[in-house]
């Protein structure tokens, strides 16, 4: 009725490669589904901070809607958010741009 140790052991004498099928899965799931997207935004977020310029409408992390007055380098801008209030701002922590200005025609 019982089953004797030594008949439960060679039951499970399977390959070593169709235990980690279901791990090798997991993780392929896992990359198409969460880490790809990830950087494919983080490449995208990174495009859109380089491309920021004079004029631009942005919106920090913070949610603080201003407008670019000055490019200070390839960290900071200053963003004036009121008549006359401006805030130096690390580029990184731009969330989106609203309104992009055109390029001066020459």
């Amino acid at each position: 009725m019982f089953v004797t140790p030594a008949y439960a052991q060679a039951a499970g004498g399977g390959s070593a490669i169709a235990s980690f099928i279901p791990l090798i899965l997991i993780f392929a799931i896992m990359y198409f589904l969460l880490i790809r997207p990830q950087q494919k935004k983080l490449k995208e977020h990174q495009a859109m901070v380089e491309a920021v310029r004079r004029g631009d409408q942005v919106v920090t992390q913070g949610g603080i809607v201003g407008k670019v007055t000055k490019v200070i380098d390839d960290r900071e801008v200053e963003v004036e958010i009121a008549k006359g209030v401006k805030v130096r701002v690390i580029k990184s922590t731009l969330s989106q741009v609203i309104s992009k200005t055109k390029p001066a025609s020459e």
